[in-house]
Parts: structure tokens; C-alpha cells; sequence
């Protein structure tokens, strides 16, 4: 066994603490399908949004963690739950009146309110699949409408007609009084007006293979359950799919718990065994109200990558899936200078380090190598007191501070250039507010100038910060609140950069200049 599985199989790096719950499943025997079988579900009632990237993202690293701890192949299948009746229109689409009036036809049947596709289930799985087409995600595109239409799920489906009665004992405690009174764990398709119908199940054939049911208009119709007749309800379709399929391996929003719960019930109902699961923490808005895709709120994946590269959604993603977040644009840059950091760090880790660095598993194991030497947040800064409106100015700052800089030899530092001038346009310089120093910091303020002001030193981070850090050290108790001064009065924000750092990159004497146009009340009055 190689250094490399020997140190995996002790990893505590969460992909790995997953990837070997899986392989448990075949200590004894491997998967008589061959492969072992990771999926993603999406319903596709409104627009993909980033939770969606971030459940395929974490599935592709606990696959990748597993196909180091085992020969066994492996398979990732993104599933579309298209079949589902629209129950109601999401309000960040057009052509809403024109949507209501499709009201519980399937997603796939509901005519596209963008106009590009032929449906609007059509229309969200082509978005998906260009976004996850775009990362790289290696991956097989699943949609219900197909795998029921085509009889994927014929013997499954014929499995839960049998077991009808076992899987409404499982459900039915579940529901309230009006709801288990209509309940069915089959909906089937309307032949008439093709809604997918919430109705009861009024008699059923298991020899047949067929149930009968009461379309709203009274009339009673026998329809079989195989060739895409009929769905099933969210928990039983849900079991229904790892049975027939074989999934070894699901995560799912912490909202989704009870239904895991039922659907293993169904499953083990069905005489399969239900897929390994995780269950992670929501994604927040900046409110702290759950992201949906029906209200559009939150950040959504192409907002991010507007502002920043793909491996810091990546990195976000990585970073404790158990444990809530906000997800807003001012993660952003947080994410990004973690991630390169996490990257500088990577090669003079040994191997049990790698292993747990987020790096590892976001890259599959070939790491690259990180190019970014301003740190993004610093950019930001230096595009606050420049007032920079395209990247060229705020390169002209950096080729003084790293003269063999360039955009080919540092393409991490050029886009970043270019994701910071963006963001600082749309989101830090309509917020930023400068105010004017106190007594004592004015006095501080002033001595900071006059030791700059006659600075002949080195022009470098460490030795800037150590003539920052000594004018603080005897007027402020504790520093922190200097520094805090210096964000405040100079950056018109409540936090910044390693402030030597950035002396060193935006120059002494416009430091020097920014200091005499904050004393003066130039900023303050902005």
C-alpha cells in the first residue's frame, strides 16, 4: 500500500473522514454493479444557485478522497428531479402570469420563461451544466423525466406498488390529518391535462402493475405505474432512486434530515440499502435568512465569480461543511487570501499536512502553484486610496513594489487585479466612509507623517509595519485601536491590510500625501 493511502486512511481531513465510511460498505465484497455510485440532487423549479455548485463540489472531494483509499471504480451522477409538478412560480423569473398558467404540469412540460429552451426544467439544467462543465466537474447528467419515460425505474417502481402498504406505515405518521387522509406515494400523470396529481390511490393491481385514482373532474382512470405514468412523492421518489440505482453516497442540507430519515426507511422498505449521507449546514444571505431559489437571495455562483476566481468558491465550499455561513459578497475576499495562502503553505508541507489542506482536495491533488503576491485584500485597499478605475492604474503601483511582476509571469495577481477594481466599484466604494481623527489620533497621525516624511529605509513591508508599530506603541493601549485609526481615518473602513504592506506598495510619499489630505479634512469631507 503506497505512503499516500497508508496516510488517507488516517487522515482526518473531513473528505477522507467521509470517502472511508463509504468504503466500509465493501469491506467484504465490492459493489456487484462495478462502480461505486456518488450523487447530487437538483430540483429544477427555480434557478440553479450556488448551494447547488457547493453539494456537486463537496460530493467530486469526498470521490476524489475514495478513489485514493480504494481501487474500486466510481461513478458521479448529477440528478435532475425535472418530473415534479410546478406548484408555484419563483418570483426572480420573467413571463410570471404566463408561468401560473402552467402551474402543476412537470418542470419539463412548463414552457421557458426565458425563451431559450423548450421547457423550464430544460433551460435550468442547461445553466447547471454549463456552470459545473466550466469547473471541470467530472460528472453524468441524470433527469428524471428520462430515467422515468426510458423504464429505469420500472422494476423498482413495480418493487413499491407490492410494498405499498409498508411505505404509507412509514409516511403516514409523518403527515398531518388532512394530508395523510389524500396521501399517495404515487402521483400520477394526468392524461387529460398532464398535471402531476397529488391524489389518492383509490384501488391498485399489483398483478397489473396499475393504480386507479379520480381525476378532478370525477372521472375514475387505471394507469400504470412503469413508463413514466406516474412519479413518485419527494421521499418515496427519493428512496426510489437509490434503490434502483444503487447510490452509495448522497449529502444534503441539514433542512433535508427527516427526509433522509424516511427515505433510508423506504429504501431499506424497497430491500436496498440506503446511501452513506451527510447532512451540511445552510447557506445564510446576509440577514441570516436561508438562501432560496425561488426568492433569488444570497449570492448566486455567477455573481461570484464577477468578483473573484473559481478556486476561492471552491476553497469556501471546502471550509466545515457542518457549520452555517453567510454567504455575501464580503466572504469574497476573505476567500480568496485564504485560499492563497493555503496554497503558499502546500509545498513545504509533508503528505499528512497536504492531505488536510483544502488545496489538496480543491485541485484533486495536483496543487498549482499560487501567484498571487498582494494579497487581494491589499488590491482593494490600494483601489480605495487610488481611486483606480481599470486595471493599468493599479498595475502601475505594482510593478514599483515588484518590478519582474507582470501579467505572464503572475496571472493569479492579473486577475485579481481585475476582480478588485470591479469589486471595489460596486461594493466598497459606495459604502466607505472616512471620518476625521481624534485629538490624540491626529497627534499620532502627524508624527507617522514626519517619520515618513523623512524615511530613507528600505522600501519593504517589515521594515514600514516597525515604523507604523512604534508610533502606535506609546499612544494607543492597546495598538489594535492605531491600526483600527488608520483603517478608519485613511481607508474609510473598519478594517485593511498589514499597514507597512501597504505603505510599501501604494509608496511612501503618496502615504505621506494621504496623511496631509486626511489632516486636512479632505477625506473626511468626501
Amino acid at each position: 500500500m503506497s505512503d499516500l493511502r497508508d496516510t488517507a486512511l488516517a487522515s482526518k481531513a473531513w473528505p477522507f473522514e467521509e470517502a472511508r465510511r463509504v468504503l466500509k460498505r465493501y469491506a467484504k465484497a465490492p459493489p456487484e454493479k462495478g462502480y461505486v455510485l456518488f450523487q447530487t440532487g437538483y430540483g429544477p423549479s427555480g434557478l440553479p444557485h450556488i448551494g447547488t455548485f457547493g453539494e456537486v463540489a463537496r460530493t467530486t472531494m469526498v470521490r476524489h478522497a475514495f478513489e485514493q483509499l480504494s481501487d474500486i471504480p466510481t461513478k458521479l451522477i448529477c440528478f435532475s428531479d425535472d418530473m415534479d409538478g410546478l406548484r408555484k412560480v419563483p418570483g426572480n423569473v420573467p413571463n410570471q402570469e404566463r408561468m401560473q398558467e402552467d402551474l402543476n404540469l412537470p418542470l419539463t412540460k412548463v414552457r421557458d420563461p426565458f425563451g431559450t429552451h423548450e421547457g423550464f426544467a430544460q433551460h435550468n439544467n442547461a445553466r447547471l451544466c454549463a456552470f459545473l462543465d466550466s469547473f471541470g466537474f467530472e460528472y453524468e447528467f441524470a433527469s428524471a423525466t428520462d430515467y422515468y419515460a426510458a423504464g429505469r425505474f420500472d422494476e423498482m417502481l413495480l418493487v413499491a406498488l407490492e410494498r405499498f402498504d409498508k411505505i404509507m406505515e412509514i409516511m403516514l405518521p409523518t403527515l398531518g390529518a388532512d394530508r395523510q387522509a389524500t396521501y399517495s406515494p404515487f402521483l400520477p400523470v394526468s392524461p387529460k391535462t398532464g398535471h402531476v396529481l397529488q391524489v389518492p390511490t383509490l384501488e391498485r393491481s399489483v398483478e397489473k402493475g396499475t393504480i386507479v385514482y379520480e381525476e378532478p373532474d370525477g372521472e375514475r382512470v387505471e394507469l400504470p405505474v412503469t413508463g413514466g405514468n406516474v412519479k413518485m412523492q419527494w421521499k418515496p421518489d427519493w428512496a426510489l432512486r437509490w434503490a434502483a440505482l444503487g447510490v452509495d453516497y448522497e449529502m444534503s442540507g441539514k433542512d433535508l434530515i427527516d427526509s433522509v430519515t424516511q427515505s433510508s426507511k423506504i429504501c431499506r422498505a424497497l430491500g436496498k440499502q440506503p446511501p452513506e449521507a451527510l447532512s451540511y449546514e445552510l447557506f445564510n444571505d446576509e440577514n441570516g435568512q436561508k438562501i432560496s431559489k425561488s426568492k433569488g437571495n444570497g449570492l448566486s455562483m455567477e455573481e461570484w465569480l464577477t468578483y473573484a476566481a473559481p478556486e476561492s468558491l471552491s476553497y469556501f465550499m471546502y471550509q466545515k461543511p457542518k457549520t452555517a455561513k453567510r454567504l455575501f459578497f464580503d466572504v469574497i475576499p476573505k476567500a480568496v487570501d485564504e485560499y492563497h495562502q493555503q496554497l503558499r503553505a502546500y509545498p513545504g508541507q509533508d503528505l499528512k499536512a497536504q492531505l488536510n489542506n483544502p488545496v489538496w482536495h480543491i485541485h484533486s491533488g495536483d496543487v498549482p502553484e499560487s501567484t498571487l503576491i498582494v494579497p487581494f485584500g491589499m488590491l482593494l485597499n490600494l483601489a480605495s486610496v487610488s481611486g483606480a478605475q481599470d486595471s493599468d492604474a493599479l498595475w502601475g503601483f505594482i510593478r514599483r513594489y515588484a518590478p519582474d511582476a507582470s501579467a505572464a509571469s503572475h496571472p493569479d495577481l492579473d486577475r485579481a487585479v481585475g476582480y478588485a477594481v470591479r469589486y471595489f466599484n460596486d461594493f466598497v466604494k459606495p459604502t466607505r466612509q472616512f471620518r476625521a481623527p481624534t485629538e490624540p489620533e491626529r497627534e499620532a497621525l502627524e508624527a507617522l507623517r514626519a517619520q515618513l516624511a523623512a524615511y530613507d529605509g528600505p522600501v519593504e513591508d517589515e521594515a514600514l509595519q516597525s515604523v507604523v508599530y512604534a508610533v502606535g506603541r506609546d499612544r494607543f493601549d492597546p495598538l489594535r485601536d492605531w491600526f483600527k485609526a488608520l483603517y478608519e481615518v485613511l481607508l474609510g473602513a473598519s478594517q485593511g491590510p498589514r499597514f507597512g504592506g501597504f505603505i510599501a506598495l501604494y509608496g511612501v510619499d503618496e502615504t505621506v500625501a494621504l496623511i496631509d489630505q486626511a489632516l486636512a479634512g479632505d477625506l473626511a469631507g468626501d
